[in-house]
């Protein structure tokens, strides 16, 4: 998987290994010698803050043996000025991956097609899926796999942990109320 722009771009056979590989992280993030990213540089640009988006991105990227530049609304011009394939060339050139918060879905699949280097939606309006696959994965620590099972989601319907969800019902074979 190139980029992570939603729940519909994870394989489902690709869950197992994602989620094995998270557990390993998971489990020894303290004492690991596993450095996945080192000497890699991601860029997280941030048009809507977030305190703990921002946080476990950078201690994940710190820990696997990266380094994250924080970019908000205020240092970069995505969409406001400069067009959004032209921010997404030049940063492409200066950083290994991309892990975007931001408005529109299209800005991140904009930024995804012109950068050249992986990409992670970090949330759009339209999507969450950092957050719902983190959920997905952490009943299945709780509670075994979510298959088979009914998840009940309380809150606006339409807002884009809701979709996120529902593409993930599909995905994972659970039932969403």
């Amino acid at each position: 998987m190139k980029h992570f722009l939603s729940i519909a771009d994870v394989d489902r056979d690709e869950i197992p290994e994602i989620f094995r590989m998270a557990a390993e992280y998971k489990r020894d993030r303290r004492n690991s010698t596993a450095r996945p990213l080192k000497g890699k540089t991601w860029g997280l640009i941030f048009s809507k803050p977030s305190t703990r988006t921002r946080v476990s991105f950078e201690v994940g990227i710190h820990e696997l043996g990266g380094e994250a530049i924080y970019l908000n609304a205020n240092d970069i011009q995505l969409g406001r000025g400069e067009l959004i394939k032209d921010t997404a060339r030049v940063l492409g050139r200066l950083v290994d991956g991309a892990v975007i918060r931001t408005f529109a879905q299209s800005d991140i699949e904009e930024f995804a097609e012109f950068s050249g280097v992986p990409t992670i939606n970090a949330l759009t309006d339209d999507e969450h899926p950092c957050q719902i696959l983190s959920d997905v994965f952490t009943i299945g620590e709780k509670r075994g796999t979510i298959a088979g099972k009914i998840v009940t989601f309380v809150g606006d319907g339409a807002c884009n942990t809701a979709r996120s969800w529902v593409l993930a019902a599909g995905k994972f074979d659970f039932q969403l109320r």
